[in-house]
């Protein structure tokens, strides 16, 4: 499950643009010294860099990221994580 969170967060992110990618990796690594694989047990590192970064905006890469993922929601991790993200 792990696997699939992290090919379809990436998955998102590059939809939107290298750039956006680059920039959630790199403040992923400055801030908590994470990668996106470690977003599946650690979705609030997830959202505070999106919320930082993006703003409101942020939602529309959260939601993109939850449809991606809802054929996954019997898994309680992921159901986290997509709850995380949203809120």
């Amino acid at each position: 499950m792990k696997a699939l969170a992290t090919i379809s967060i990436e998955k998102v992110l590059l939809k939107m643009g290298t750039p956006v990618f680059d920039k959630v990796s790199s403040r992923l690594q400055k801030e908590y010294k994470c990668y996106i694989p470690d977003c599946y047990d650690h979705p609030d590192y997830l959202e505070s860099v999106l919320k930082s970064l993006f703003g409101n905006s942020h939602m529309a890469i959260s939601e993109a990221i939850r449809d991606e993922l809802a054929e996954y929601m019997h898994d309680n991790n992921m159901r986290t994580l997509i709850k995380t993200i949203t809120k």
